[in-house]
C-alpha cells in the first residue's frame, strides 16, 4: 500500500427532505450571495428549484440563477456563469442536479476567481489555486461529483470538441444534500447509466498494480456488490426508497476516494469513453458500459490473479483453477449485468461507428498524450485495438 493523504471536507445531509436544510447549510458556510446552477426542466417541474428559492428568500440569502447545464457540460455555459458571478459579486455556487450541473458549477467557481481563461486549468497550464465555495443538491446518483475533487468539461470554443477533466481540493463541495426521493422520477435508462458510472469509479480504482491493498479491495468489492444487488430493484421499482437510498450513497462512496487511497488507479476506460461522449453526445454511463468490458478483454492477462479475484469475489464465478477462463467469465458476467438493466455493451447498441475509430484515437492523443492508464500503460495503438474490441 502506498502513502496517502485523504481530504474529505464535505458535510453530508442524507435522507428524506434533505434539501430543506439548504439555507441553514449556506449560512453555516458563510454564503451571502449564491449562484444557483441547474440543468433542465426536471428541477422546475418537480418543484425542487422553487423549494430551494423559497427557503433562501425566507432566510434572507441573496441569489441569482443560471439553468441550462446539459449532459457532457460545455464551456460556453461555464463562461456565462463566470461572467455572472463576477458581475453580481457571487461568493458561493450551489449546484442543483446531477454530475453535469455539479461539474459545470465547479468550473464556474474556479473561473470566477481567475482573470484568465478557465480552460487554462484543463489545458494543464496552471494548477487550481482557489475557487468559490461549491455545494450540491443531488438529483442523479452517478458521477460522484457531490463528494469528489474532480470535474469534466467539454470544450466547444473555436469549433473543437475536447472533453477533459481537472481536479483540485479547492472544488470539493463544502456540503451536499442527498435526498433519495429526488431520484424517484429518473427514467430507467438514466438510472442504469448512473449505475454504470458509479461502478466504473470503483473499478478504475480496483484495477491497480499496487500490492497489499486488501482493505481497499474489500471496500471496492462491497460497494460493487451492493450496487449489483440494488440496481435491478431501482430500475424495475423506481419508487423503492431502499434501493434508491443505497444507490445514492454508493455513488458518493464510489468517487470520494475512500475506495482508492494507497493505490494507483487506472482511468483508461474513462479516457477512452470521454472521446465517445464528446463525439456522439451519448450518456457517459452508457459509454462506460461499452468501454469497460472492451478494456478488460484487452488487459486482463496483465494480472490474471486480480481478474480472477474480481470474477470470484464480485460475480460469484467458480474458481476452477483455469485463471484465464475464470477471468473471462467475470467479464462476461459484468456484460450480462449491464445488458440486464438496459445498457449497451457494444458500438452498435451505443450508436457509435467503427469508421470513427481513427477520429476517436486522434482526439484521445490530443487530450492525453502518447499513453493512458495506470494498471497497464496503453499506447494509442492499444487504444485503437480496444475501440475495435468494443465494436
Amino acid at each position: 500500500m502506498n502513502n496517502f493523504t485523504l481530504h474529505t471536507p464535505t458535510d453530508f445531509v442524507f435522507g428524506k427532505d434533505a434539501e430543506m436544510n439548504v439555507s441553514d447549510m449556506l449560512k453555516k458556510h458563510g454564503a451571502t450571495k449564491v449562484l444557483i446552477h441547474y440543468g433542465g426542466g426536471s428541477v422546475i417541474k418537480s418543484g425542487l428549484l422553487q423549494r430551494v428559492e423559497d427557503s433562501m428568500t425566507t432566510a434572507g440569502i441573496a441569489y441569482i440563477i443560471l439553468g441550462g447545464a446539459q449532459p457532457n457540460p460545455i464551456d460556453t455555459l461555464v463562461y456565462e456563469g463566470i461572467d455572472l458571478c463576477k458581475k453580481e459579486g457571487v461568493d458561493f455556487v450551489l449546484a442543483v442536479g446531477g454530475g453535469s450541473a455539479i461539474d459545470s458549477a465547479k468550473a464556474i467557481a474556479v473561473g470566477a476567481l481567475y482573470d484568465g481563461d478557465f480552460w487554462d486549468f484543463f489545458d494543464r497550464k496552471r494548477p487550481i489555486e482557489n475557487a468559490l465555495k461549491v455545494a450540491t443538491i443531488l438529483t442523479i446518483p452517478a458521477a460522484g461529483s457531490e463528494a469528489s475533487n474532480s470535474m469534466v468539461i467539454t470544450r466547444t470554443k473555436d469549433g473543437g470538441a475536447l472533453k477533459r477533466g481537472a481536479s483540485s481540493p479547492h472544488i470539493i463541495p463544502v456540503f451536499s444534500l442527498l435526498n433519495p426521493e429526488l431520484n424517484f422520477t429518473l427514467p430507467a435508462f438514466q438510472t442504469a447509466c448512473g449505475v454504470a458510472d458509479m461502478m466504473a469509479h470503483v473499478m478504475e480504482r480496483y484495477f491497480t498494480p499496487t500490492k497489499d491493498v486488501e482493505i481497499t479491495d474489500r471496500l471496492c468489492e462491497a460497494v460493487l456488490l451492493a450496487i449489483i444487488n440494488e440496481a435491478p430493484k431501482a430500475v424495475k421499482e423506481p419508487y423503492n426508497y431502499g434501493a434508491r437510498a443505497n444507490l445514492t450513497w454508493a455513488g458518493t462512496i464510489a468517487h470520494n476516494d475512500s475506495c482508492g487511497v494507497g493505490r494507483v488507479g487506472d482511468w483508461a476506460s474513462h479516457q477512452l469513453e470521454h472521446e465517445l461522449s464528446a463525439l456522439y453526445g451519448v450518456a457517459h454511463g452508457a459509454g462506460l458500459a461499452v468501454m469497460f468490458p472492451a478494456w478488460m478483454k484487452f488487459v486482463h492477462e496483465t494480472d490474471l490473479d486480480r481478474f480472477v479475484q474480481f470474477a470470484t469475489r464480485v460475480w460469484g464465478v467458480e474458481n476452477t483453477g483455469d485463471k484465464k477462463a475464470v477471468a473471462l467469465k467475470g467479464i462476461e458476467a459484468m456484460e450480462n449485468f449491464f445488458t440486464s438493466i438496459g445498457l449497451p455493451v457494444n458500438f452498435e447498441q451505443l450508436g457509435a461507428k467503427a469508421e470513427d475509430i481513427e477520429t476517436l484515437v486522434n482526439t484521445l492523443h490530443i487530450n492525453m498524450g502518447d499513453t493512458i492508464g495506470g494498471f497497464r500503460k496503453l499506447s494509442m495503438d492499444d487504444a485503437r485495438k480496444i475501440y475495435e474490441l468494443a465494436v
